[in-house]
């Protein structure tokens, strides 16, 4: 009975952090982030200020909140890859898998990451999360390549890997005719993997 009960708590809790993700954006594309409160996103998702303060810290967060899922997805994938697969060849996979997942051209994707792009205050949130995941990938590099903690080469390989899906992002956004992310990564992550010099 507890874990039905707790299995339910956490499916509202995950329905009230998806409305009010989607209320974020779709205000947010609607009216301009700088138009935007967090209690017209709270009143747009049906609850209060104060239950929007529990699930989020300010309106960034809210319209990040699909990014750090999708962020999140990568991070298990990762962590689920064979063990005989080299690191790069796991993040590749686990990159693939997720879009596969995902699917391409979400509008709300799209948006979120213009969004991220056209507001310094939205970039600075996304960044200091991308380079929080980015630590957690370069510490199971070094776990799953038996390297020291800290070493170079896992965190060389994590931040060319979180590069390549932030240059990524840049270049889906703007690409006309658009062409499929996984496709714009693979090349990405070919020339991160390439010697410079």
């Amino acid at each position: 009975m507890e874990t039905t009960s707790g299995g339910l708590r956490e499916r509202k809790k995950e329905a009230t952090r998806e409305a009010l993700h989607d209320a974020a954006m779709r205000l947010a594309v609607e009216h301009g982030l700088q138009e935007v409160t967090v209690e017209a996103i709270a009143d747009a998702a049906g609850v209060s200020r104060r239950t929007f303060s529990n699930y989020f810290g300010g309106k960034e967060e809210a319209l990040l909140y699909g990014d750090e899922r999708r962020m999140q997805n990568l991070l298990e994938r990762f962590i689920a890859r064979p063990c005989d697969e080299s690191s790069w060849a796991a993040l590749r996979g686990s990159l693939h898998a997720m879009l596969a997942e995902e699917g391409e051209r979400d509008p709300r994707w799209v948006a979120q990451a213009r969004l991220a792009r056209e507001h310094p205050s939205v970039m600075a949130q996304q960044l200091a999360h991308w380079a929080s995941l980015e630590r957690t990938f370069a510490d199971l590099i070094a776990v799953r390549d038996g390297l020291p903690s800290g070493g170079a080469r896992p965190r060389a390989m994590a931040g060319a890997f979180m590069a390549a899906l932030r240059i990524a992002a840049i270049v889906w956004t703007d690409e006309r005719p658009p062409r499929p992310l996984a496709e714009i990564a693979d090349d990405l992550l070919q020339e991160m993997a390439r010697p410079f010099g």
